[in-house]
């Protein structure tokens, strides 16, 4: 059976650490949560804070990401990089990310981003539910559990 994967927090704006922590030490996954500014963690978790500056977080992880871990992040471009490497990439609300589906989210970013540099597309995502926590958490455990089994 293959080790552990190792879980990668793109921490900032991070709304499901704490269900991190909980699978993590129900599987016994090490956990590196990365910020560019101070964050608490549980002793049980190691936090690494970068420089501050655009990008710094994410190099760190798509730097160290391996095949069969996961990264936890809404940045698509992370989650695009998680995937080159071989990784699995889960947005926060459960939202896995995939080799199949990574190249329309890119494209559809480039749009959004096209649209704002014009004043359109505002409004923002809508707020975080105790849904998307729970669909969060089914994700990570499946996740976990295909990494495990290889």
């Amino acid at each position: 059976m293959p080790p552990s994967p190792t879980i990668f927090v793109d921490a900032d704006a991070c709304p499901v650490k704490e269900e991190v922590y909980k699978v993590a030490r129900r599987t016994g996954c090490p956990v590196f949560v990365v910020a560019n500014a101070f964050i608490r963690t549980p002793p049980d978790v190691t936090f690494v804070m970068v420089e501050e500056g655009p990008d710094l977080a994410d190099d760190w992880i798509a730097e160290r990401v391996k095949p069969g871990d996961i990264v936890i992040t809404n940045d698509i471009p992370l989650a695009d990089r998680a995937l080159k490497a071989g990784g699995a990439a889960l947005g926060a609300k459960g939202n896995p990310f995939t080799v199949d589906s990574i190249g329309t989210a890119l494209a559809q970013r480039a749009v959004m981003e096209h649209l704002r540099s014009f004043g359109e597309g505002g409004g923002g995502p809508r707020p975080f539910s105790q849904q998307d926590r729970s669909r969060f958490l089914q994700a990570l455990d499946t996740a976990v559990q295909k990494a495990k089994r290889g």
